[in-house]
């Protein structure tokens, strides 16, 4: 292609050579006393019209197989079988890469969100965490000696007097506590005035376990005396330990369940 257009080129020039010399005025004589020197434009060679012809269309020849071979790459590069990628603009990406993050960024959230519940529900239901016997000082304090107290008027008994023993126990005890503390001085009731017991419960030391608002769990350590003061007087000492639930009602605490931990 650029071959073709180089020889229209060069025929166009040597066209325009013709006929500008075609054109030119006849050489007039020189005049006397004027030198004879003055060139003619029929005088030029035509080969150098020819080579400055040549010359143009050299370089006419240069910028067109320039641009056709620019032509080329740039058919090779977008043409139908050679199309090339093109890059995308920056913003595009971005918009592309945007609801994937938003989405990452969501499913983070909502994890996070599922860890913080779960977290203070294991907080919630953590005893350590609705245990204030070591934080209430107070509190603690009250519940130790009411407890106290009611184990020892509840685990006493005076055969000469046995309505204190129940009237103890209706004024401690609420709950399964009123049952088992039936069950548990039964043998004592129905030997009592027979054998003229006296049964003596002094607590000797006492921890909270579990001070939870208005419910508490504590650990008890006993001393008992047992004394049959019939024909012969005779005391039997024994320690006890036991566990024992209590609530508070009003401003009172009592005794809501045993635990002799003899399951």
């Amino acid at each position: 292609m650029s071959t073709t257009r180089h020889l229209v080129n060069r025929q166009r020039r040597l066209a325009t050579v013709a006929a500008e010399r075609a054109a030119a005025p006849e050489r007039r004589p020189a005049a006397p006393g004027e030198p004879d020197d003055a060139p003619d434009v029929r005088d030029v060679p035509v080969g150098e019209d020819a080579g400055a012809a040549e010359a143009a269309d050299g370089r006419d020849a240069g910028a067109a197989e320039a641009a056709d071979a620019d032509g080329r790459d740039a058919g090779a590069a977008d043409g139908p079988d050679g199309a090339r990628e093109r890059k995308a603009p920056r913003t595009t990406g971005l918009r592309d890469r945007l609801p994937a993050a938003l989405c990452a960024l969501t499913v983070l959230l909502g994890a996070f969100a599922a860890w913080a519940f779960g977290s203070a529900n294991d907080l919630r239901d953590d005893p350590s965490r609705q245990n204030t016997a070591l934080t209430d000082i107070a509190r603690t304090s009250e519940v130790k000696g009411q407890i106290a107290d009611a184990v020892g008027a509840v685990f006493s008994y005076n055969y000469a007097s046995p309505g204190r023993s129940d009237q103890a126990a209706a004024g401690h005890l609420v709950g399964r506590a009123v049952q088992q503390h039936k069950d548990m001085l039964a043998q004592v009731r129905a030997q009592g005035q027979k054998q003229k017991l006296v049964l003596t419960t002094t607590v000797t030391d006492s921890g909270v376990e579990l001070l939870d608002g208005d419910r508490a769990r504590l650990l008890i350590f006993a001393d008992q005396s047992n004394t049959r003061t019939g024909a012969s007087d005779e005391t039997t000492y024994a320690a006890a330990m036991f566990a024992v639930d209590a609530v508070r009602r009003g401003s009172t605490w009592r005794i809501s369940s045993i635990d002799t931990f003899t399951r």
